[in-house]
């Protein structure tokens, strides 16, 4: 198909997810290599879900859109793995509390910074941060609002 032949509207959505596919694919590679090998790309929205102050399972489990029970099992997992604790809450003996562990902490500072290095990466390929920027505008325009949704596991079926 040459670029002035009409494009099939399914192709946008579907390279939009390749690309998201690619940046989170090299992430979870160079967190693999820095000592996190066990984390996946849902983990991230558990960590903002839990947040610096941590948070009850009912709690997660409403900000991430999934029932208690789906969040339990999470929590369980990334407990399993050193990425959260659960401990008591100080104002509420009878709360259990999930906190980032150190290891959970390093795994987001690591992962800042890694997506900060995709991008300059990306904007070398595209030609500079100029070319990078237009297309960040471009879909900030067609894809307004928030774009932390902590619900993505319930919305893509999965935790």
């Amino acid at each position: 198909m040459s670029s002035e032949q009409a494009r099939p509207g399914f192709e946008l959505p579907l390279r939009l997810l390749f690309a998201f596919r690619v940046i989170i694919d090299e992430l979870h590679e160079r967190l693999a290599r820095e000592g996190h090998p066990d984390m996946r790309p849902m983990h991230g929205f558990v960590f903002q879900a839990v947040g610096a102050d941590g948070t009850t399972a009912v709690e997660l489990g409403r900000r991430l859109g999934v029932s208690k029970q789906a969040a339990g099992k999470t929590v369980e997992q990334l407990e399993r793995l050193g990425y959260v604790e659960r401990g008591g809450d100080p104002a509420d003996a009878r709360r259990k509390v999930v906190r980032l562990t150190a290891h959970g902490v390093d795994g987001l500072a690591r992962s800042a910074r890694i997506f900060d290095e995709l991008r300059e990466e990306w904007a070398e390929q595209l030609g500079g941060e100029e070319q990078l920027r237009g297309l960040e505008d471009a879909l900030r325009a067609l894809a307004p609002g928030n774009p932390f949704q902590l619900d993505t596991p319930r919305w893509l079926g999965s935790t």
